[in-house]
Order: structure tokens, then C-alpha cells, then sequence
């Protein structure tokens, strides 16, 4: 299932960057993935919905509620929260041409850009709520909004470093050295 969603994503992203939304039909996706219309729609509402992939909705409260049944503790949150997001890296299409044709997609319809940013504050909100459950404060207490905003940094440098032309590291081993080297700034080892 998840490889014809992958594979409905692929050819409507890259006959956006082509043609814009406007410049192909649903049919012509279907035609390209060897699949029905009625299949398209079992997957996907519309184009735009399939430019931005499956919902993984419930995979991703799975993969939370692992998150939130860890111990708490301060000191594990930056390294549960990478390895959550290394467990979910997987489920995810982020590879380079992947990466690009999404963004000449985006690029070609700009207006995609505000959902983007939307489902981004809205994944953050999620995030500082899941640790400030886990960790049993409220969601405005500045340690849980601190911990998502670092992995947020850490996964922007992550993003730029894995997608890079010649990258020839892993996504999670990228992720894991960037979080050994923002504890090193943070507290560098004085002898």
C-alpha cells in the first residue's frame, strides 16, 4: 500500500514541477502508476493532497505513544526525540530527487508553501505537547518548547547536510553526529 501512495506522490509532484497543478488530470497520474482512478482516490482527496504524500497519522501516534511510555526524564528527551524521528525516517520519502521534485513542485505553486508552513507549526505544537506529557508539565513550559525547538535545529542541519550532492552518509547517522556535536558546544569537555 505504502509504495503505490510513494509512487502516486512521485508522478503528481513531478507533473507539478512540469505543468502545474492545472496542466494534468488525475487520469494521467493513474495512467503513469498503472493504477484506477478509484484507486488515486482511496489513497488521496485531490492532487494537492497527494503533492504532500500519505497521512501517517496513525503510524505517527504509534511511534508517540512509544515516545511518551519511555521514563521521563529531562536528560533522555533530545535523545528520545532523535531516536523517534530515526525510527520514523523510514516511513518517510526524503531523498534527494525526491527532495527536489517536491520543491519544483512547490516552486511551480507557490500557494503550497502556507500548508506547508501550517502542517510545520502544527507538528511542532504535537511535539512540545507529546513532551510536555511525557515529561508531565505543561505544554508552555519552556524546557519542552526548547528540547522541539533544538531538534528542530537539529533536523534542519540534518536535512541540508543529508541532501547535499555528495553526501554519501545516512540520514541517522547524520541526525545522531549532529546531536554529538551540539552537546560538544554545549558542554565541551575542559581538561
Amino acid at each position: 500500500m505504502r509504495d503505490t501512495a510513494n509512487r502516486l506522490t512521485a508522478v503528481t509532484r513531478r507533473l507539478t514541477a512540469e505543468r502545474g497543478l492545472a496542466g494534468f488530470t488525475i487520469e494521467e497520474v493513474c495512467d503513469e502508476v498503472d493504477v484506477s482512478r478509484r484507486t488515486f482516490f482511496n489513497y488521496f482527496a485531490s492532487k494537492e493532497e497527494a503533492i504532500f504524500g500519505a497521512d501517517q497519522a496513525e503510524e505517527m501516534r504509534q511511534v508517540f505513544e512509544g515516545f511518551i511510555a519511555k521514563p521521563a526524564g529531562w536528560e533522555y528527551v533530545l535523545d528520545d526525540l532523535v531516536e523517534l524521528i530515526i525510527t520514523h525516517a523510514p516511513l518517510v520519502d526524503h531523498d534527494a530527487v525526491a527532495h527536489v521534485t517536491f520543491m519544483a513542485a512547490l516552486e511551480r505553486e507557490p500557494q503550497l508553501l502556507q500548508r506547508i508552513m501550517g502542517t510545520t507549526r502544527e507538528r511542532e505544537r504535537q511535539a512540545i505537547s507529546m513532551v510536555a506529557e511525557r515529561e508531565s508539565v505543561d505544554v508552555d513550559d519552556p524546557r519542552a518548547q526548547a528540547a522541539v525547538g533544538i531538534l528542530t535545529a537539529l533536523l534542519k542541519n540534518t536535512g541540508e547536510q543529508f541532501l547535499a550532492a555528495d553526501n554519501t552518509r545516512d540520514f541517522s547517522d547524520i541526525l545522531t553526529s549532529s546531536l554529538a556535536v551540539f552537546r560538544a558546544v554545549l558542554a565541551p569537555n575542559h581538561e
